[in-house]
């Protein structure tokens, strides 16, 4: 791979860890289970239930989080000097329909699905640790490792930032998690150095105007055509005042306004996202959303209103770390089981623990061997192939026995 340094020494190395069958098996049920019952954002009080007592029954001591969801649980017991690894999970599921037909884990709750594959990271992370806590009594984990298991991932600016203000990096010198990727075939990861995913903004806006009589757009605020243009123009706009590299995208999930044809409204609005693969331009992106609406609002007259909330900055991989999922990856695959990935425009608040300390993201390959339906994510059809869970816990168990 042109752009990954594997840690060569180990590459040849037979490891423990790998996935006993029965665990296998287990872990499958236990996402299955996951996946029929999702919950949202800080609202994952069944899901840390399921994770807490699980990682009991191993005699491990699981921490739920201040906020009630979420856990953190050592494996090894660590001295207060050596920095641990973390592996982290997120947990929560989204609010969108389960449109799958033909399985049996569906979702069992309308309008809520686990389709961007969190139940398959936290299964990764869970049979992870159940495995390293069996070396660890064998006296074979070198070094202590930490499970996070974080709530609210899909909940801008992200549980991430919660979890890093509760404590749970204290001791860990270095992190690494994965996501599901429906373009990557199971059993192959994708790795980068360097940004992996762009920065993620919210973006509301209002506009007011005094409303009128549409045979009369000119003695009010024409205020559907100001929202039109404000939705069209705006992005057009940016993209002429940043650097095209820097990737700056407004895209708009929802425009409201009016209620008869023939009356003009008072009130108009519109909520999106702001995208960004820089993160200097990313810095800098509230002043210029701000400015190209006013400008754009103002040619129509329109009082604007703009609540711009700050997101997830980008996923920037240090290359030790990918060095080390490399090198996992080589001992449980063989080199041909990694692929270079490219940075995408999804925001992911893992981003917030590389603000603090060295990590990164891995892209899980979940798709099925001849699948040609075009599966993504953040679609109610979403599924992986499980095997997939396999491969994500033997890489970070590779990973923690590697890490030394």
């Amino acid at each position: 791979m042109n752009q990954l340094k594997s840690r060569a020494p180990h590459a040849e190395a037979v490891l423990p860890g790998a996935l006993p069958d029965d665990l296998r098996a287990e872990l499958i049920a236990f996402r299955r289970d996951l996946h029929m019952h999702p919950e949202l954002g800080n609202q994952e009080f069944r899901t840390t239930a399921a994770i807490k007592a699980r990682l009991e029954k191993a005699g491990l001591e699981p921490q739920v989080l201040p906020g009630g969801t979420g856990l953190v649980c050592d494996v090894g017991e660590w001295d207060g000097v050596t920095p641990m690894l973390a592996l982290r999970g997120d947990i929560d599921a989204l609010p969108i329909p389960d449109t799958k037909a033909g399985v049996s884990y569906r979702s069992t709750v309308p309008d809520r699905a686990h389709a961007c594959g969190h139940d398959v990271h936290t299964s990764c992370v869970l049979g992870a640790g159940l495995v390293l806590s069996d070396l660890d009594r064998q006296g074979l984990l070198p070094r202590p490792v930490r499970l996070i298991f974080q709530p609210a991932e899909e909940v801008l600016p992200g549980g991430a930032a919660d979890a890093v203000a509760a404590g749970v990096l204290e001791g860990v010198g270095r992190i690494i998690g994965v996501h599901c990727d429906p373009k990557v075939d199971v059993g192959k990861i994708g790795l980068r150095i360097g940004p992996i995913t762009s920065a993620c903004d919210r973006l509301e806006i209002s506009l007011d105007g005094p409303g009128g009589h549409t045979a009369r757009p000119h003695l009010t605020t024409d205020l559907v055509t100001a929202a039109a243009r404000v939705a069209t123009d705006v992005p057009a706009l940016l993209a002429r005042r940043v650097d095209a590299r820097a990737g700056l995208a407004v895209t708009w999930g929802r425009l409201q306004t009016g209620h008869a044809p023939n009356v003009i409204p008072q009130h108009a609005e519109l909520s999106g996202t702001v995208r960004c693969l820089d993160l200097e331009s990313w810095r800098q992106a509230p002043d210029l959303v701000h400015a190209a609406i006013d400008e754009v609002a103002g040619m129509y007259r329109a009082k604007t209103v703009i609540d711009y909330v700050r997101g997830v900055p980008p996923v920037v991989n240090e290359a030790e770390t990918i060095g080390l999922l490399d090198a996992a990856m080589t001992v449980r695959r063989g080199s041909y089981a990694i692929e270079d990935t490219e940075q995408s425009l999804g925001g992911e608040d893992f981003s917030w623990y590389l603000e603090k300390i060295p990590g990164a993201m891995a892209r899980l390959g979940v798709r099925a061997p001849g699948d040609t339906r075009g599966l993504d994510l953040h679609r109610g059809n979403f599924d992986v192939d499980e095997e997939a869970i396999t491969v994500g816990v033997e890489l970070f168990t590779a990973a923690a026995l590697l890490d030394v």
